[in-house]
């Protein structure tokens, strides 16, 4: 059976190492190389030298491994009294590998400790190997996450007729997330943003009880997945008329969105985004209300590399999708976030998320 694209990458890149073993435990890491659906978190992946890769799982996801990896040998690893440090030492054996390169960020101290005592070869932590190669997306995993941000925006211009005074940031929040898997997003929606008021000045701020009252600013932070690839937008608006204030900070926040778009291109880097951001706020009474990151990659996973903030080192490549999002948050009193997904290009930038950025007053 012919392996996939993304588990050739991984062997290639342990021929360059010179591993005899690489071992995948990070979830969104084993969906990305075998495109597995069903999991959570007891899935990890054995790549040997040789070219075989085993699907180390419980009984729970055996038949869903079989069917959506037939290029994997399956391998089961709970047992009585056996953990997956006990199949790695075991698989390891049976090859003959003599070292193993892992994934130290996907362990907690206690699993690696497991593992450090059972795992008799050498054993070589690797930080972002994977993550490095879902940077750049595939026609197909573009394809996916530009569905995704039609759902998102067809949702928000539903959403935008229910919000009214009395209803709650909960009931709103669970209208976004219904309206998406109605506009064909997967049936999981990740965790969506929706708060009011004062409240809008918490970046992450979590979906409560709080009743929406007139002249609120309503942030709405959200997405959806299509096959597990997600999108990702922000829209702040207005319950009844904005004030003077309201319109003001509004205001900054499209011109740092507005900054930030014009040098975003294939090349740029994380920090000169973020440093342009400011740009807007030097001699108002707003400096200092602003957020140290603006951005990120996306795919299967919310956050993604690179980021944009002040150590963000990394060239875009062309064919990453990540997000602009500049805002400011003003405990107290309230904040506005706009957010966009797009597509790095050689020249500039493909905008996934096809909503207006003027401040809607409802």
């Amino acid at each position: 059976m012919a392996i996939k694209p993304n588990e050739e990458k991984v062997l290639k890149y342990m021929e360059q190492q010179g591993y005899d073993a690489f071992l995948v435990s990070d979830p969104t890491n084993v969906r990305y190389v075998t495109n597995f659906t069903a999991s959570d978190g007891a899935q990890h992946l054995l790549f040997t030298k040789e070219g075989k890769i085993y699907f180390i799982t419980d009984l729970r996801y055996s038949e869903d491994a079989a069917i959506e990896c037939p290029e994997c040998e399956v391998f089961i690893w709970r047992l009585p009294g056996k953990t997956v440090s006990d199949a790695v030492q075991h698989l390891l054996s049976e090859n003959g590998c003599k070292n193993v390169a892992f994934e130290a960020d996907a362990f907690t101290y206690d699993s690696y400790m497991v593992m450090d005592s059972t795992v008799k070869v050498e054993k070589i932590p690797t930080q972002g190997v994977i993550a490095d190669m879902r940077m750049i997306k595939t026609p197909q995993e573009i394809a996916y996450q530009r569905a995704a941000c039609q759902i998102s925006c067809r949702a928000l211009e539903r959403l935008l007729e229910d919000i009214r005074v009395g209803i709650t940031e909960k009931e709103l929040a669970a209208m976004l997330s219904l309206y998406m898997v109605q506009e064909g997003a997967d049936t999981m929606p990740y965790g969506n943003i929706l708060i009011s008021g004062a409240r809008t000045s918490l970046l992450h701020g979590v979906p409560s009880e709080k009743a929406i009252q007139y002249g609120d600013f309503v942030l709405m932070d959200f997405g959806c997945q299509v096959n597990g690839y997600m999108s990702d937008m922000t829209r702040t608006v207005v319950v009844g008329q904005a004030t003077e204030e309201q319109k003001t900070v509004y205001g900054l926040v499209q011109q740092m969105f507005d900054a930030c778009n014009k040098i975003t291109k294939a090349g740029t880097l994380g920090k000169d985004i973020y440093l342009e951001s400011l740009k807007p706020l030097e001699g108002t009474p707003y400096k200092g209300y602003e957020y140290n990151n603006i951005g990120h990659g996306i795919g299967l996973f919310v956050h993604e590399l690179p980021f944009d903030n002040i150590t963000g080192e990394t060239p875009f490549p062309v064919n990453n999708v990540r997000t602009i999002e500049p805002g400011l948050y003003i405990p107290g009193w309230g904040g506005v976030r706009i957010e966009d997904q797009i597509l790095i290009t050689e020249d500039g930038f493909e905008n996934m998320t096809d909503f207006t950025h003027d401040l809607i007053e409802l």
